[in-house]
């Protein structure tokens, strides 16, 4: 490839990532409507529970720490929404992981932490969705809660 030829295709690479990371939406999506599909079945089990915001939990047995998580997917040819739902599960399932490895059996006060800036919800969740990919960040207190 010439010098020339060169320079180009590194224009190009340079504007297509320019104008994907422009193409950077905001979402606050329902997290009751991503707990109630079918994905949610598949991908979470039920030994782990997960209280959003201010919600209230069962009483704090034991405490095991904090902890954060940021999850991407292809969002390629998908609605903004149905991305952003399957991230939101990918990043709960790394929460669920993390909740197990230290025995924890809640994860409570969970905020979106996109980029590090919180934001508290007890019924939506933060996502970023663009051309190509979709994003949450999630981050929460692992507990162990009486049962």
């Amino acid at each position: 490839m010439t010098k020339m030829g060169y320079g180009i295709a590194c224009a190009l690479l340079l504007a297509a990532a320019t104008s994907a990371q422009a193409n950077d939406r905001k979402h606050m999506l329902p997290i009751k409507e991503a707990l109630a599909s079918a994905a949610a079945d598949e991908r979470l089990g039920d030994s782990v529970k997960f209280y959003f915001g201010n919600q209230p939990s069962p009483a704090v047995v034991k405490r095991m720490g904090m902890d954060q998580t940021s999850q991407k997917t292809n969002a390629f040819a998908k609605s903004d929404e149905k991305a952003c739902n399957w991230v939101f599960l990918s990043a709960l399932r790394q929460m669920e992981k993390r909740a197990r490895e230290l025995g924890a059996n809640a994860v409570i006060n969970i905020a979106s932490n996109y980029k590090n800036v919180e934001v508290k919800s007890d019924t939506e969740f933060e996502c970023h969705a663009g051309a190509i990919m979709a994003g949450v960040a999630l981050k929460g207190e692992f507990v162990k809660v009486a049962e």
